[in-house]
């Protein structure tokens, strides 16, 4: 059997507004931007994707299923400035073939520096997707899928989740398939805890959809839906799934609607069903979690990633600029968390808007010069400009919190 699991990731962040060293207001966000861009996105990917995944879970009778990781930040922005969004994906969580994963609720680094505020923004976002979906997330994955043997240990000890996502890396795998499901070493999960199962990414699968898709260089282009479940089809035999994990704004923002992504996702189902009747499907994690055992251990030390090709930690904390700014930035977080007990109820918001991942990715310097994926996400001149703009918001708000 090899059942095809979707996870799709849904994020937008609060860009900040250009902002000087001769600004004094506690204004530090660019919400015409962001609304802009939420629209753009919106118009291109989330409402034609979202029907259309709408449209195969109702066409193929529940048996096609997703999974969605909605971090909060994008949610906030959906309930501002495209609420429609939020009631499709309402309609797809009453099919039954639909899963909420959770996360931090402002896509953060938090595990890194603050495990109290780790579990407060994974908390905060339990009661988000409670509130807006009538549901509690038992798959957790982590912002960029960033994992290590304590976070496992971690989320084992909190018994909220059963699964956890990671991506397959190979230095870690070795000669082993990341079509089975496995399970941190044991000495990384407290007594007594019952350890998640995990649920690695098959980055080659997923990178075809992703990044290769309309790439006319790529000796496999153009892909089908027929030759794309034949790849998937010969996991039979070497594997119990494949993990299909990516940003969601593949459909129709990276990968236009003009290449044939949208045809490609209409055709997949049926393909993936007929070429094998009866042994191929799709499965959410937790469904995976629950139908399979792990295999074997999945032992990551060190803190690994689904970013770029290191697959570690190095596009957000990877020079000094970036650990500068992140380890100033956590300093604040007591003295952030005293001063909205004493009355200033937008000073924690503010402050976790910082510790968005984003802003700490903007600042990376690798690759910068070839115009690759990190400049084209940035907002920015240069990465040194995105260092010197939030620093300038870090100040400001260390003003707010030592007045």
């Amino acid at each position: 059997m090899a059942a095809v699991c979707f996870y799709f990731q849904v994020h937008q962040p609060f860009r900040l507004r250009r902002y000087s060293v001769f600004d004094g207001d506690p204004f530090y966000f660019d919400n015409e931007a962001n609304e802009s861009i939420l629209r753009k996105v919106a118009d291109k990917c989330y409402r034609p994707a979202t029907r259309q995944i709408l449209d195969l879970v109702r066409r193929h009778e529940g048996r096609f299923r997703v999974s969605y990781s909605l971090s909060g930040t994008v949610l906030e922005q959906f309930e501002r400035w495209a609420p429609d969004i939020l009631d499709l994906l309402r309609e797809l969580a009453q099919t039954g073939a639909c899963e909420f994963i959770g996360e931090t609720s402002h896509h953060s680094l938090s595990f890194l520096f603050s495990k109290g505020e780790f579990d407060a923004q994974v908390a905060r976002q339990e009661e988000t997707l409670q509130r807006l979906f009538g549901v509690t997330p038992t798959t957790f994955r982590n912002t960029e899928l960033i994992f290590t043997n304590e976070l496992a240990g971690h989320i084992s000890w909190r018994g909220k989740h059963t699964a956890m996502l990671c991506e397959g890396v190979d230095r870690i795998l070795g000669t082993r398939s990341p079509n089975y499901l496995y399970s941190p070493p044991s000495r990384a999960v407290p007594a007594g805890a019952r350890a998640v199962k995990l649920l690695l990414k098959n980055y080659r699968l997923s990178d075809d959809i992703a990044f290769r898709f309309s790439d006319r260089n790529w000796r496999d282009w153009p892909l089908t839906a027929e030759k794309f479940a034949g790849w998937v089809n010969q996991i039979n035999g070497n594997g119990f799934m494949c993990n299909l994990f990516m940003d969601y704004e593949t459909l129709g923002e990276h990968q236009w609607a003009e290449t044939g992504i949208f045809k490609f996702l209409d055709a997949l189902p049926e393909k993936v069903f007929d070429i094998n009747p009866g042994h191929n499907s799709f499965l959410t994690p937790s469904q995976v979690a629950s139908t399979f055992q792990p295999v074997g251990d999945y032992d990551a030390e060190t803190p690994i990633s689904w970013a770029d090709t290191e697959r570690d930690t190095t596009a957000w904390l990877g020079n000094p600029l970036q650990d500068n700014a992140a380890a100033e930035l956590y300093r604040l977080e007591e003295a952030v968390l005293r001063r909205q007990q004493a009355g200033d109820e937008f000073i924690l918001e503010d402050w976790r808007k910082l510790t968005t991942s984003d802003h700490l990715y903007y600042m990376c310097t690798k690759y910068w010069a070839d115009g690759d994926v990190h400049k084209y996400f940035s907002p920015y001149e240069s990465p040194y400009d995105a260092y010197i703009n939030f620093m300038n918001v870090l100040d400001n708000l260390r003003q707010r919190v030592t007045s």
